[in-house]
């Protein structure tokens, strides 16, 4: 498949998140470096005159709307408001927008500006424990808050489901296009997917249970700074499950032999906020292998970007199977 993130491309998008630097008060002359490519671009903007860079984000196409974005926003600002969590403020423009564009090639190409949040990202090779109750803190909270806060009317954003993930309206690719997926690697995944969809359908969407959610709260979205630990990119929040949010945090890590005690971590953690009844609990494996292949999708029509290759491409799928045939004997399932 063709690489949508190639050289050229992320010059284009270098020069028009340079040509709008003046809109935040900021020179012209200021160095702006890429900092990471997933979804979208991100780039630092280095001002001389200013303490602290600015974090600009530069949307992938086709994926949200200009209306999605400014929900995401209004989610954002919300949680900044009332002290849900550590998240890094978005920077208005001197003209008090939320969102710029430039043209490229004859479309429109969205940015926001947020405030740069200092912090390391967790090492996953390091006692992610003590990290995993907090972030279970924190998603109790966020949870909690979404389920209070009353939705501005224009409120929209992505729903993450069976169809939307792995079905037939699916956001992210087709889990079929895996790559090195073989015929017998296929069948597994073909049952995997059969067991998941009932699952998931006799679990239901009950409002104790899905809702509006970061959706993507990996490592990699995580900075520590001392004794507090920050949550940036809240580019995939959608209604989805609730503990869903847990099988995100472990992203790429899934087949860590940390994961049962990173689990209970976390549980500890949200319970000390929240209630986390033991039928939601019960249903966390099977969102880390609905997870897992929604990621094996991705990183297939993602696969120009460095967190796919980091991931290992076709031995992610491999993998992915390979879990797949454990979680479906566990599940009494023969494959």
């Amino acid at each position: 498949m063709g690489s949508l993130y190639d050289d050229d491309f992320l010059g284009r998008l270098q020069k028009g998140a340079q040509s709008l630097l003046p809109r935040w008060g900021l020179s012209p002359h200021s160095q702006v470096e890429l900092l990471t490519i997933s979804e979208n671009a991100t780039f630092k903007a280095i001002d001389p005159a200013r303490p602290d860079p600015v974090i600009l984000r530069v949307h992938r196409p086709a994926y949200h709307s200009e209306a999605e974005i400014l929900s995401e926003l209004a989610w954002i600002t919300a949680l900044r408001q009332e002290n849900i969590l550590r998240t890094p403020a978005i920077i208005p423009t001197q003209d008090n927008e939320l969102i710029e564009k430039f043209e490229d090639h004859g479309e429109w190409r969205h940015v926001v500006a947020f405030e740069f949040l200092p912090g390391d990202e967790p090492d996953p090779e390091g006692d992610l424990v003590a990290g995993f109750r907090t972030l279970g803190g924190i998603s109790a909270r966020l949870h909690h808050h979404a389920q209070d806060w009353q939705v501005p009317k224009d409120f929209t954003r992505k729903t993450w489901n069976f169809d939307t993930a792995l079905g037939a309206q699916h956001l992210w690719g087709e889990w079929r296009a895996a790559l090195g997926l073989t015929a017998e690697g296929k069948a597994v995944l073909e049952q995997l997917c059969t067991y998941l969809e009932q699952r998931l359908n006799a679990y239901g969407t009950g409002p104790d249970r899905f809702g509006l959610v970061h959706a993507d709260l990996r490592l990699a979205n995580l900075l520590v700074d001392g004794d507090t630990l920050g949550v940036i990119d809240f580019d995939d929040c959608g209604f989805s499950w609730f503990v869903y949010d847990f099988a995100a945090a472990i992203s790429f890590l899934e087949t860590s032999p940390t994961i049962p005690a990173l689990q209970e971590a976390w549980i500890e953690g949200y319970r000390e906020v929240a209630p986390l009844d033991e039928t939601h609990v019960e249903m966390i494996p099977t969102f880390i292998m609905f997870r897992r292949l929604l990621l094996t999708a991705w990183i297939a029509s993602h696969s120009e970007t460095e967190t796919a290759q980091w991931a290992g491409m076709e031995a992610y799928t491999e993998g992915t199977v390979d879990l797949a045939r454990s979680y479906l004997r566990d599940n009494g399932v023969e494959c």
